[in-house]
């Protein structure tokens, strides 16, 4: 399997794993069709190769005391590219922020930040995101509800794409 090249065996171990993170390898071997040992060692090399980023556990940010979500529209006075850079790095030093996109258009970047309540959101946003250097406006957006949120890439139309469906759900 080359880098882009994927199969549709590893398209199912891909589908599979990110469905359920936690299955075992046999589990995904069955569902792929293949013996354990060359499914482990495909999960290996997709890893390696990037198509696995890592593995997590999806948290209830409420029920861990996060029940404030904010998106801030963020406008820098320099886009040159080590002041795009910069300010990236910064927000990763944040733990408030929980995703960072570059944008095009007026607005260079959208922020995704958690925080325990309006006060402490009111905090970051004065102490951290305003002053921070290269800093041009700020424009915030407070979350109502979260109506869902999927954190996976949607399969289905690579799994079509690469020769039609597989056993497992995409």
């Amino acid at each position: 399997m080359s880098r882009g090249k994927l199969d549709p065996t590893d398209l199912q171990i891909l589908s599979d794993l990110q469905n359920d993170g936690r299955m075992t390898n046999v589990e995904l071997a069955k569902r792929a069709g293949i013996s354990a040992p060359p499914c482990l060692r495909r999960v290996r090399v997709l890893e390696e190769q990037g198509f696995i980023k890592g593995y997590h556990a999806d948290l209830s940010p409420e029920l861990l005391g996060y029940k404030v979500t904010v998106f801030a529209y963020v406008g820098l006075k320099s886009q040159a590219e080590a002041d795009l850079r910069a300010f990236e790095e910064l927000t990763q030093s944040w733990d408030e922020v929980r995703a960072c996109y570059m944008l095009s258009g007026e607005i260079d970047f959208l922020l995704k930040i958690v925080a325990q309540d309006l006060e402490s959101f009111q905090n970051f946003l004065t102490s951290k995101l305003t002053p921070a250097p290269n800093v041009g406006h700020v424009k915030t957006s407070l979350t109502v509800r979260t109506s869902f949120y999927k954190p996976t890439v949607p399969m289905a139309q690579v799994i079509e794409e690469h020769g039609g469906p597989l056993g497992g759900k995409g």
